[in-house]
């Protein structure tokens, strides 16, 4: 009957009347979810949350997942999370109470063996990691300790704390362990991670319970998936529109185990989106649920490296995997240009048509250069390791050409926001978080132009030109604050802002580390240079 009251109201036109006929609607997947990152610094109000569980339960979305690592106020751990403006368990029980109105499952989630970074940041935890100091993650990149060892028993009796208290706060059918990227664990130690989940499948916390884990170890050694218990359901993640989700679907079910499809909406390392591509990986990922009995689309929205795009930013990956994931034949000729005016009608409330046109314009501005880059936008890539060169000096034929077609479109894009005028909350805060997204792009790419004009580097851009680009950022950082506290806790925003701030020291300096790695690296090396001296 709800989803019945909503597919009307989708149908009423701007009288509230009805089209004539019989409406028979029937979803594809039983488990259409979405996964928001809370722990990469940005902690979203209550409020927030409860506005979007709004958006998505009119989407027919019946599952939400807080993916967290150190937000969650666990007693005990005052240290690992008292910055982060976690949320508390009043603050889970009033979630999930809104999200049960509405018919949607908040589903208890905790990574429990990688990304534990945060808790091994401290002394008190420090001895539970694998590895000790700056280590080396793909592609040789600066990265922080992150995976307990597994062979600790201490590691595990940690854990078990957390899942205790994480499942007495939410209690339900489902619990989300992650277990994904356990960069610090070696090749001649994966096999433990098939012992570590099994352990965790005997947990009381877990019993009664379907556990959810990631599936990018299996797919890395398949020869796991033969060991894993009952009642593990696999979360195939993927978020580049050609990630192969059939084979790797058909392995899970070959070895008889459950499975999800996990694409995402290619917001983060973006600033303002990476639109087609989501809408396609969404696409894939649901066709291959529905040809290999995957049984539920779980589409992640993570916050990597400062969670610096903002929400609307995140509107059409949400959307489209909505739409794929209740009924993918209706929807398969889905597009950008098509979903726009969906979200006019359906997010933004703007009967200009404005809004949706300018969200998935500036989400696709980085496919006006050739540089293609997996899970980021070339536009913003020297925001976040200014160390990098531009253009020929990358490997690129990106030219100022490339730099006028995007700069044209920017400018487009914002001129098609201030038409826009919409009539929900959401999308009034939503044109000024995209004009302030629109600002920082435009820094990017005057950014990029000048180091075009030399050598590609940093330090071939004269000392006015980078003064002035300093100055420019001094007003997109204060933006930056300004639109994050609109919707968000202040806990995580300096750190935010550090990825910003060490650019501006780079334009400074006019050259900038060719170490740096984020905030996190940097304490870690500063708490190793306490420690020796």
């Amino acid at each position: 009957a709800f989803y019945a009251e909503q597919t009307l109201g989708q149908l009423a036109d701007e009288r509230g009347g009805l089209p004539v006929g019989t409406v028979e609607d029937w979803p594809d997947l039983a488990v259409r979810g979405v996964m928001l990152d809370v722990s990469r610094t940005k902690v979203p109000t209550l409020e927030t949350l409860f506005a979007l569980v709004d958006r998505l339960a009119s989407w027919k979305v019946n599952q939400v997942q807080l993916y967290m690592e150190h937000t969650f106020a666990y007693p005990g751990h005052e240290e690992v999370w008292r910055a982060a403006d976690p949320y508390d368990a009043a603050d889970l029980t009033a979630l999930a109470d809104h999200c049960a109105a509405r018919h949607v499952e908040l589903v208890a989630n905790q990574n429990c063996l990688g990304h534990m970074e945060r808790w091994l940041l401290h002394d008190r935890y420090a001895p539970l990691g694998i590895a000790r100091g700056v280590v080396r993650g793909p592609m040789g990149m600066a990265l922080p300790p992150s995976t307990i060892d597994p062979a600790n028993p201490a590691s595990f009796g940690l854990v078990e704390e957390l899942l205790d208290t994480l499942t007495g706060v939410l209690p339900g059918g489902r619990l989300h362990v992650g277990l994904d990227e356990p960069w610090d664990l070696p090749t001649n130690r994966y096999a433990e991670w098939g012992e570590w989940a099994r352990r965790l499948r005997s947990l009381p916390a877990t019993a009664g319970r379907d556990l959810l884990v990631w599936g990018d170890m299996l797919a890395a050694h398949p020869d796991l998936l033969r060991g894993l218990p009952e009642g593990v359901t696999v979360c195939e993640w993927g978020y580049e529109a050609n990630h192969p989700f059939g084979p790797r679907l058909e392995a899970i079910a070959e070895a008889g185990l459950p499975r999800w499809v996990s694409p995402g909406t290619s917001s983060w390392l973006s600033v303002v989106g990476r639109v087609t591509n989501a809408v396609d990986n969404c696409r894939a990922a649901a066709g291959a649920a529905a040809g290999h009995g995957a049984e539920g689309l779980l589409v992640t929205d993570w916050g990597d490296m400062g969670h610096l795009q903002h929400l609307p930013v995140s509107d059409p990956g949400l959307a489209a995997a909505a739409a794929f994931g209740w009924c993918l034949s209706s929807n398969a000729g889905l597009g950008p240009a098509e979903l726009a005016p969906l979200l006019d009608r359906h997010c933004y409330g703007d009967p200009s048509g404005a809004l949706g046109e300018a969200v998935v314009a500036l989400g696709d501005l980085h496919t006006l250069q050739p540089l293609e880059v997996p899970n980021i936008s070339a536009l913003v890539l020297h925001l976040y390791f200014p160390q990098l060169p531009v253009g020929p000096a990358m490997g690129s034929d990106v030219s100022s050409v490339h730099l006028e077609a995007v700069e044209a479109a920017r400018d487009g894009a914002g001129e098609t926001l201030r038409r826009a005028r919409p009539t929900t909350d959401h999308g009034r805060l939503a044109v000024e978080d995209l004009l302030a997204s629109a600002e920082l792009v435009r820094l990017c790419l005057a950014d990029a132009g000048a180091r075009l004009e030399g050598d590609g580097t940093l330090l071939s851009v004269p000392t006015p030109v980078r003064a002035a680009l300093a100055d420019r950022l001094g007003g997109v950082v204060e933006a930056h604050r300004h639109r994050w506290l609109a919707r968000n806790r202040p806990g995580g925003l300096d750190e935010s802002c550090a990825w910003l701030d060490h650019l501006g020291r780079s334009y400074r300096d006019g050259a900038a580390a060719l170490d740096w790695a984020g905030p996190l690296v940097e304490a870690v090396r500063a708490r190793d240079r306490d420690r020796a001296s």
